[in-house]
């Protein structure tokens, strides 16, 4: 089976069920992992903007999308022509099941299980002793954060983070005022590439709070993706438990 994936989480993670160069033949530009096996991958654009034509010349048998990542016309462009199945990841169950279902497409059950567990595994074992209020921030010019609805905000709340615009969904824009209430800032390295200066910028309206830049593949990459942060959580737990005992 030819496969293309617009959704990086999902190329790492159909590699990572033990899929092959020969099988997933097509990717976006922003499928980064894993490193050695993508660069043998045709890039078919962004996942914003697919390149519709070099899909075709893949002629692939099945075509990952995601509701959230991809763009519905050209997602529905390739309906036309091609099998796309189509992923909502919002919550840990529906990570549960996205792996679940892959592996029983590609005949790699026990490896999707496996996965899975170990995520549970790497949840359970992260957790603060007591909830800390953080705002997570994913963009810049405007600031935009997360809502209850993301991915994003089930990873920090599974953890022990609480999350100050539970109140709100999606991505929605803030003020360098609505921060007031977070102890813990956080600025996602994805998808706004947020730098030290950034920091810097903000301690100028908030020199006593923590602010610090986190790993945005670890709070947002879902498939098998957290299975692999079990230290990066370790570290950034401590981090958080020296503040709080400062």
């Amino acid at each position: 089976m030819k496969i293309v994936s617009l959704v990086p989480s999902i190329t790492e993670a159909l590699f990572d069920l033990g899929l092959t160069e020969n099988e997933v033949v097509g990717r976006t530009k922003f499928c980064i992992h894993p490193q050695e096996k993508i660069k043998n991958v045709s890039v078919i654009g962004g996942t914003k903007n697919i390149n519709i034509e070099k899909i075709k010349a893949l002629q692939p048998d099945l075509i990952i999308a995601n509701k959230e990542e991809n763009v519905k016309d050209q997602v529905e462009a390739l309906m036309d022509d091609y099998k796309v199945m189509v992923t909502t990841i919002d919550t840990i169950e529906d990570n549960y099941y996205l792996l679940k279902n892959l592996g029983k497409l590609f005949g790699k059950e026990e490896k999707a299980q496996l996965y899975n567990l170990k995520i549970y595994d790497v949840l359970n074992q992260a957790k603060l002793d007591s909830p800390v209020k953080t705002a997570y921030l994913i963009w810049k010019n405007p600031y935009m954060t997360i809502g209850s609805d993301t991915f994003i905000h089930r990873i920090l709340s599974e953890i022990g983070f609480q999350n100050i615009f539970r109140d709100k969904t999606r991505y929605p824009q803030i003020t360098t005022e609505d921060l007031a209430d977070a102890d813990v800032i956080m600025l996602s390295s994805e998808p706004f590439p947020f730098k030290e200066k950034h920091i810097e910028e903000l301690k100028a309206s908030y020199p006593d709070k923590k602010i610090m830049i986190v790993d945005g593949e670890a709070f947002s990459w879902y498939g098998t993706h957290i299975a692999k942060c079990e230290q990066y959580f370790k570290e950034l737990l401590a981090e958080i438990h020296m503040m709080q005992q400062s």
